[in-house]
């Protein structure tokens, strides 16, 4: 298996890399974290120029034709730089399902305003009962003459406060926690009957829970075959587990750069820190953890080409269980080393830490991918 990039993919990164540390500093993140919106609309637009929100899909889909690889490096940037606006949430989830279920018009309707910057998309599946499980599902849609009627609530919906389509997965068929009978329906946010209630989350990202009372919508809206949305959602949660590896790498870089900086300026009894062999030891550490997290991140990449579902499961597990860990081992030094300052608002480690533990809880904990895929 290939862990190297490709003189194309390496370029990538590098105008990724530019882009944050040219465009996204610290301060910058700081002022957006406390806006209405939350984000930099003209950097989402930067994005679309770029080409960023159209590496996952194909040219046939109006995309560039990437794949799982090409959009991590782009993760890593937005973990390099904690970025604000929603990639994660509308390229990846979003614009995940529909290009998995979508129709060609149904794509060129919802997907390509997206890949231009025009739109965003956000996935609603999870629920209050469903903790890990990504098909419990106690939201209904039911038919009602040309079209469904969907009732229930979402919760933690990334991206959802600044969303214009929402991929909402309901149950058309069976009981909370089949597996099957599972449709995915695309619901506008101004239709009536959806009401959203957006938050910051501990990090400063955005989300939202939305409650659909009695929502309205035509059978042109259902993304492939009634009750067969299952399978594609757990490969797109999958795909979301790869993309938030390779975040988590690009936050523990910065993380690891910043901790060396620290250790070899910051003075006392008249020298470094850094001369203390203690700390070059945490320091080597937290190297190796950095490094084995990169491995374990295109690992995941890379098996999302797997084609035995199983196997692509307990592989994406494998990496969400090594990235927890690392990004513990890896956070913790890092504002330990760094003292009291560590967790302060002005400095940006406790910033980085923080969205390190977020991403630990995102898509399963480590302890819940050990007993739901490792353990089997």
């Amino acid at each position: 298996m290939d862990l190297q990039y490709t003189p194309e993919q390496t370029q990538l990164r590098e105008s990724v890399e530019r882009f944050v540390r040219e465009a996204y500093d610290f301060a910058h993140r700081r002022k957006l974290v406390t806006s209405p919106l939350g984000h930099d609309e003209g950097c989402w637009r930067q994005y679309a120029d770029f080409g960023w929100l159209a590496i996952p899909f194909s040219e046939e889909e109006g995309g560039i034709g990437g794949d799982a690889t090409d959009t991590g490096i782009v993760m890593e940037g937005v973990g390099r730089g904690l970025l604000l606006e929603p990639y994660l949430a509308s390229v990846v989830l979003g614009g995940g399902m529909l290009s998995a279920l979508g129709s060609a018009a149904q794509k060129a309707e919802w997907l390509q305003p997206m890949m231009g910057g025009e739109r965003k998309l956000a996935l609603a599946y999870a629920e209050a009962g469903s903790r890990y499980e990504i098909t419990h599902c106690e939201t209904s849609a039911r038919r009602d003459g040309e079209g469904y009627v969907i009732d229930g609530t979402k919760t933690l919906v990334y991206g959802g406060a600044v969303a214009d389509q929402f991929v909402v997965v309901a149950r058309t068929a069976g009981r909370a926690d089949d597996r099957d009978g599972l449709t995915a329906f695309v619901v506008d946010a101004d239709t009536p009957g959806l009401t959203l209630t957006p938050y910051a989350t501990h990090d400063g990202q955005r989300a939202a829970d939305v409650t659909l009372a009695k929502v309205r919508v035509n059978a042109a809206r259902r993304l492939g075959a009634e009750g067969a949305a299952g399978e594609a959602l757990e490969r797109v949660i999958d795909q979301g587990i790869a993309a938030l590896a390779s975040e988590a790498v690009g936050a523990m870089a910065v993380l690891v750069d910043s901790t060396l900086d620290y250790l070899k300026t910051r003075q006392q009894f008249g020298r470094p820190i850094g001369t203390n062999q203690a700390l070059q030891h945490r320091m080597v550490d937290m190297y190796i953890a950095l490094d084995e997290a990169r491995s374990m991140a295109l690992y995941g990449a890379l098996m999302l080409r797997e084609g035995d579902a199983a196997a692509r499961r307990k592989a994406l597990s494998a990496t969400k269980i090594e990235i927890d860990r690392t990004a513990k081992r890896v956070g913790q030094e890092a504002v330990q080393m760094h003292g009291a300052m560590g967790v302060t608002e002005e400095l940006a480690v406790g910033h980085y830490f923080k969205r390190l533990s977020m991403i630990a809880t995102t898509f399963g904990d480590s302890d819940w991918h050990v007993e739901r895929y490792m353990a089997s």
